[in-house]
């Protein structure tokens, strides 16, 4: 049995599955906090990939706003802070009544496109929710932006309809925040290609690579596909040759030290 003394403790999930990542944390909160660590002094609980976070709205009659359940029983077991990073809806932190600190992986993933000499760039944001996070990449970059109109048919599954803006002759980098079955992400690769993209590059936060992914994206015409370790890989996406994996520790070490030592923290916020 491990005594915790300390006045600061981090919770970072490790486990796969989103039930099992909630429970985990959770409890573990709640464990802390009967025993008197001191969550009200320096209390950041570190969840870089926010379980449900894309059931947080009802889009259809009898669904559940997952996303402010979740914020609901942090609060209830004791966190008092929380630190995310590039959640699917930025005002999920309005759910919580504590500070959210919500980080942004696209300096990792700029830095390292960056360092790869890829010529003329055209990022992509795969649907219309995703412009402002593509277009802050594109920013950094110095690159052009487009836009894929997708329409959902299903629930997993949707069908490209088409593209504004101009890919022809450039390497595109589609751009999102999770790839979870990878059916938006192949599709949008397509769609790219038949418009004149030389290569197809992408790049998310979150791998949750969940169903076929693994599959569609091997058998893809994507040249890279480019995630960080916010959510750990399973054993067939960890077999894949196209994944490059980046890591997110330093960036949130930094988020958890400004916290800690009481300085801005808002540097990285963009």
């Amino acid at each position: 049995m491990t005594t915790v003394r300390a006045a600061a403790v981090q919770l970072r999930p490790v486990l796969y599955s989103r039930e099992e990542t909630v429970a985990a944390v959770t409890a573990k909160i709640d464990e802390l906090a009967t025993h008197g660590v001191q969550f009200a002094t320096f209390p950041e609980t570190v969840i870089p990939y926010y379980p449900y976070a894309r059931q947080d709205r009802k889009d259809r009659p009898r669904v559940p706003i997952s996303a402010k359940l979740v914020a609901d029983l942090l609060e209830t077991s004791g966190a008092s802070r929380v630190l995310s990073l590039d959640l699917h809806a930025p005002q999920i932190q309005g759910y919580f009544n504590l500070p959210v600190d919500h980080l942004y992986a696209a300096p990792v993933l700029v830095e390292y496109f960056k360092g790869k000499k890829l010529g003329p760039i055209t990022v992509v944001s795969p649907d219309a929710g995703g412009v402002e996070r593509a277009r802050l990449f594109a920013k950094r970059i110095d690159a052009p932006l487009a836009i894929v109109d997708k329409r959902r048919i299903d629930v997993n599954v949707s069908e490209v309809m088409h593209l504004i803006g101009d890919v022809s002759g450039r390497t595109a980098i589609v751009i999102d925040d999770i790839i979870d079955t990878a059916g938006t992400l192949v599709k949008t690769a397509e769609a790219l290609l038949k418009n004149g993209a030389s290569k197809v590059y992408a790049a998310a936060t979150h791998a949750v690579l969940s169903g076929p992914a693994v599959q569609r994206i091997t058998e893809s015409a994507i040249e890279e596909v480019v995630v960080t370790d916010s959510v750990p890989l399973n054993d067939s996406a960890q077999k894949l040759s196209k994944l490059k994996t980046l890591s997110v520790a330093p960036l949130l070490a930094r988020g958890i030290q400004s916290i800690h030592e009481e300085t801005s923290i808002s540097e990285l916020f963009i």
